[in-house]
């Protein structure tokens, strides 16, 4: 099964056999300063592109780590207890505009975008090889375009923002363009989104579901169709958000892992409720940088849960109880650290050689349910709710509320990083439960709802504008 250093050795290749550029060809930044589209003549070579854009994907101040903790610290689930000294800023919700993960989730993000457009910019007409499967590929970077832009904007963008304005991110759609990405504006919250949809419409079209990669590891037209639902929730576009999700139920690709399956799943590349996963490698991999070090690695290890947490669980649930004899969140085995709750179950190995999946089926069913109630239908709410408590030997919820759904997505989503996210699009304050909490429980509306946009790029770009309540 292909694992992360495919993605890094192909990519490698491909850069060895371009004739005018040299090992950043494939690292643009925003300011996108690289001319490789004159070297990209086959299909092969679109390929080792996109396996570059999807390298940059894996890296830690992407999905690699930070951006799957920045949204489980700043709610109610986990915080940093700074150990190692990382994640402080982040726990108490304080940000600077030089703060190391401002700075470089913004930069890296952006360089998936760039090589993503790349893709997208070069002239089909003058590649060789099979239609269908180059335009599967190009679809794959408008995918990975509108992922990377969803990221930037729940996180750096003012829509949760008393005084924002409705302030979003540039959305970069060209590679190496004129003034429009070298010194790109800031587009509206409301265009963000329309962008973001109009890329996974078109990415949807330009793939094939006959040439879905098996090994989950690559976006797919469901992966596309999945990744709209989750904007669409976000945003409260709930009829969009039923269609997309239905979309991909209705495929039949993929099921709920059972819970006698839930623990190993963890461990388990491409299984049955994958939709769309990272490769990574015990050979290939961000070493102590990465989740399984943060959350629990003896040189590391900042990221404890709240002990409130294990409160939500039913007592037979597989998510936070005893699966195998292991539980998935629970003490620190170390007798000296026997007092931090620790995930234990998500992320599990310390060599790295399972994949992080970013879009699991149950996510989908949830959005399903959450969709359908708040388009009236409470009953088919009720009925995909508990498709996801059976298989996992919890109570069944004898009602559909808002309520019930965000804690059944609180339980199954835990350090994934979604939590944050789902208060934010509910216009919920922080809840402070705790207190180990260190931000103190914000208020919806407070400035730290978002980051500040990094010094670096203030400096770079004279047309770019600070969020609300930081100074340059």
């Amino acid at each position: 099964m292909m694992k992360k250093f495919i993605y890094t050795i192909i990519a490698i290749a491909f850069l060895g056999s371009l004739s005018s550029c040299g090992k950043d060809a494939l690292d643009p930044t925003l300011a996108q300063e690289k001319d490789v589209a004159t070297s990209i003549n086959t299909a092969d070579d679109l390929q080792g592109l996109l396996l570059g854009a999807y390298d940059r994907i894996t890296t830690t101040a992407y999905y690699g780590r930070d951006v799957i903790i920045i949204g489980t610290i700043r709610a109610d689930e986990s915080f940093s207890d700074a150990n190692s000294g990382r994640f402080q800023p982040e726990t108490e919700m304080d940000m600077l505009i030089t703060s190391a993960t401002v700075g470089d989730t913004w930069a890296q993000i952006y360089r998936v975008i760039a090589s993503a457009n790349i893709l997208i910019g070069i002239d089909v007409a003058n590649i060789t090889g099979d239609a269908a499967q180059i335009n599967h590929i190009i679809g794959q970077a408008y995918a990975l375009r509108a992922l990377g832009h969803y990221d930037l904007l729940r996180i750096y963008g003012q829509q949760h923002v008393t005084g924002g304005n409705g302030v979003g991110i540039p959305y970069i759609k060209t590679y190496k363009g004129g003034p429009e990405t070298l010194l790109p504006t800031r587009n509206t919250v409301a265009e963000c989104k329309q962008f973001i949809m109009e890329d996974l419409a078109t990415a949807a079209s330009m793939m094939s579901a006959g040439l879905n990669d098996p090994s989950r590891q690559y976006m797919t037209t469901y992966g596309a169709q999945a990744l709209a639902a989750r904007v669409a929730l976000y945003f409260e576009d709930w009829a969009t958000a039923k269609t997309m999700a239905n979309a991909v139920i209705s495929s039949g690709a993929y099921s709920i892992c059972p819970a006698d399956q839930y623990a190993a799943s963890w461990k388990t590349d491409g299984g049955v409720n994958s939709i769309f996963e990272l490769a990574y490698s015990g050979t290939d991999n961000n070493n102590i940088n990465g989740l399984s070090q943060i959350f629990r690695g003896n040189a590391y290890g900042d990221i404890r849960a709240l002990p409130e947490l294990l409160s939500i669980f039913d007592p037979n649930d597989v998510r936070g109880g005893t699966v195998g004899g292991k539980a998935m969140i629970d003490w620190d085995p170390d007798p000296t650290k026997s007092f931090k709750l620790r995930n234990m179950g998500k992320y599990p190995s310390a060599d790295y050689s399972d994949n992080i999946p970013l879009i699991r089926y149950e996510e989908v069913i949830l959005i399903y349910a959450e969709a359908a109630l708040e388009t009236g239908d409470a009953g088919t709410a009720l009925t995909y709710l508990n498709m996801l408590t059976s298989k996992r030997n919890a109570n069944a919820f004898t009602v559909a509320t808002k309520a019930n759904i965000l804690l059944e997505r609180k339980r199954e989503l835990v350090f994934e990083g979604f939590r944050f996210d789902d208060l934010a699009r509910t216009h919920s304050d922080i809840p402070l439960i705790s207190e180990l909490q260190k931000h103190g429980g914000p208020a919806y509306g407070s400035y730290n709802y978002a980051f500040p946009i990094p010094q670096a790029e203030l400096l770079a770009n004279s047309n770019m504008v600070q969020n609300v309540g930081f100074t340059n």
